[in-house]
């Protein structure tokens, strides 16, 4: 059985990481140390946005908001607008270029320059990570990666054990769980966020997303057998024996928060075969959301 769209796209992020990383070593325009940034996107691009906009403060790199493309303040001010869009050409990320431009100075990141060349003052062309699947993977993650490399940090470690997770077949049970319930804290809630959309995109699973110290103000009352808990980094002391007292299976590791996520992504293709779906056609989803 051949694999899908998804899966062969998983399976290359250890190579886009690294060519991302190299993009970030050159001349590549990205947010300079002390300006103030938004960061948009929709989907998925939201979801990395707020990864990087915890990381670039968290690095002294100055203050960062993140944003749904159609929820971007319009009585703000910022030094700069970043957007994240793979498609080039989502509707709410071409309204705002339009109606920022030549007030704040824009860099789209993109997998298609094409067409969003010229609504933005500077794209940054990852086309190398665009994808055929409806189901996001590789950009996102190719993104994050330049993101994480502009600010200083090392991704060797990171590249390295996705390549492990690639080659480590998904557990029995993961793959039979009925509701998972993905944690982060810090700029790995919007890993966890992440995550859990890969799971209802793919799969049509029950998947939901907290950050972690949230998860025992209610959340944790669906935990029971049969269920996952799935944190991405270190957890709150006494989290894992909560959710195993209230008979949930909770999933952690020492992994890069970033190759975690190739484990997830993983499990959620995983489900969709097990399931009969076809994870690249997700069931009401096009790549690109485009508006009339």
């Amino acid at each position: 059985m051949s694999r899908s769209f998804m899966e062969e796209e998983i399976a290359s992020q250890p190579g886009c990481w690294r060519r991302a990383v190299e993009l970030a070593g050159t001349a590549v325009a990205l947010p300079r140390p002390g300006r103030r940034v938004a960061v948009v996107g929709c989907g998925t691009s939201r979801f990395i946005a707020e990864s990087y906009a915890v990381l670039r403060e968290s690095a002294g790199h100055g203050h960062t908001d993140a944003f749904a493309a159609s929820e971007f303040p319009r009585g703000r001010s910022y030094d700069e607008l970043v957007a994240i869009t793979r498609s080039g050409t989502t509707t709410e990320v071409l309204r705002l270029l339009a109606e920022v431009r030549g007030r704040i100075p824009t860099t789209v990141i993109t997998g298609v320059p094409t067409e969003v060349a010229g609504r933005a003052d500077t794209v940054v062309d990852l086309s190398f990570a665009d994808e055929r699947s409806v189901v996001q993977t590789r950009f996102a993650t190719s993104t994050l990666a330049l993101l994480r490399a502009q600010l200083g940090e090392r991704l060797d470690r990171a590249i390295a054990e996705a390549r492990g997770v690639l080659e480590t077949p998904i557990p029995g049970y993961l793959r039979t769980a009925g509701q998972f319930t993905f944690l982060g804290t810090g700029w790995t809630v919007g890993l966890a966020n992440e995550a859990a959309l890969k799971f209802r995109e793919a799969s049509l699973a029950w998947a939901e997303s907290y950050p972690a110290w949230e998860y025992r103000h209610g959340p944790i009352s669906i935990s029971e057998p049969g269920r996952v808990t799935w944190m991405f980094g270190e957890p709150p002391a006494g989290l894992p024996a909560d959710v195993r007292r209230a008979g949930g299976t909770f999933e952690a590791s020492s992994l890069d928060p970033q190759a975690e996520l190739v484990r997830a992504q993983l499990a959620a293709a995983a489900l969709a075969g097990d399931r009969g779906l076809d994870p690249d056609r997700p069931r009401s989803l096009t790549r690109s959301v485009v508006l009339h």
